[in-house]
């Protein structure tokens, strides 16, 4: 079979008797876990990949012991049904995932501003609401298939809490970076980048570090020694307090330019979903790159058309100015 007609994606059918009914909601939650997605009552997809049919397999055998029926097959979508239809499937039901998760997520954050840390226990029950919401994030994490947007907007509160949890660094400090250091080098990211990653490569590239390479990886692959993190959890650059990343590489690097300070909360507006700025640019580059992230799914290409957003609008604000 041509590489171009390879099956994408594993589909499991099932049949489930009305009793017992806590099966049907047994493989409901299950499926749920696993973050398949119905493409019609009882059909559920995954791609295709070996651990995918493994776990699928999983699941029918309890449908079967239960006394239900379930088959799973390979499949490629002909008619109907459209692969960017059902990474779309995918994207909105991880979308929805990381949205009530932001929502908890800045409801922490905002607690633990209002306690501050002088309260007796406070610190601890804020740890450990800190802790079930990253495991949580890790979770919906390893079932994003296909780079949902959302996940940068439960990311930035769970850092502002990290930082105020930790007694030597407040929360939006950071030491500033030697330019030198930085020149040349290879800069790593999270596959699937959306606003704030390409605005941060955008500006990485155009006033910190000219010749930078840009590499992008997905959970197992290894960042080597010598290259440099940003927007990723534990990078030398993302997140910290209520800042962005392309806010934080401009304190760092000292880049005291006003049009790119508005650029900074343009990006922090988008990507926090906090409205603390409200520009009136913010819902147009909002829905740009949000185009330019369902048009390409290679990330260089979305890069690419971000950085010439960006281009065009840092001339237009420098100019207006």
């Amino acid at each position: 079979m041509p590489e171009t007609q390879a099956a994408r994606w594993l589909v499991l059918f099932h049949q489930i008797p009305p009793t017992p009914g806590y099966l049907r909601v047994k493989v409901g939650r299950r499926l749920q876990g696993l973050g398949a997605v119905a493409v019609k009552n009882s059909v559920y997809v995954l791609p295709r990949t070996d651990d995918a049919l493994e776990d699928f397999q999983w699941v029918r055998r309890e449908i079967v012991a239960g006394g239900g029926e379930a088959s799973v097959c390979e499949a490629r979508f002909v008619e109907g049904l459209s692969d960017p239809a059902i990474e779309g499937l995918f994207n909105a039901a991880r979308e929805a995932d990381y949205a009530a998760l932001g929502r908890e997520a800045r409801a922490l954050q905002a607690a633990a501003t209002r306690r501050g840390k002088a309260r007796p226990g406070a610190e601890d029950k804020t740890a450990a609401t800190l802790l079930r919401l990253r495991k949580r994030l890790a979770e919906i994490v390893a079932i994003d298939f296909f780079g949902a947007s959302g996940r940068d907007a439960v990311e930035g509160p769970l850092a502002a809490v990290e930082a105020a949890l930790r007694p030597d660094a407040p929360a939006g400090d950071g030491d500033r970076a030697a330019p030198g250091e930085f020149r040349g080098r290879t800069w790593v990211t999270r596959a699937g980048v959306q606003v704030d990653r390409i605005a941060s490569a955008w500006l990485i590239r155009r006033f910190i570090d000219p010749d930078a390479r840009l590499r992008f990886v997905r959970p197992p692959d290894k960042v080597e020694k010598g290259q440099v993190r940003f927007d990723m959890f534990e990078a030398e650059f993302t997140h910290e307090g209520d800042l962005c990343t392309f806010e934080v590489l401009l304190r760092r690097f000292a880049l005291r330019d006003g049009v790119l300070a508005r650029l900074g909360e343009i990006v922090h507006d988008i990507d926090l979903k906090d409205g603390k700025y409200a520009h009136p640019e913010t819902p147009g580059l909002d829905h740009l790159i949000a185009g330019i992230a369902l048009r390409h799914q290679d990330d260089e290409a979305r890069l690419q058309d971000g950085a010439a957003a960006l281009e065009a609008l840092y001339e237009y604000f420098k100019r207006k100015r």
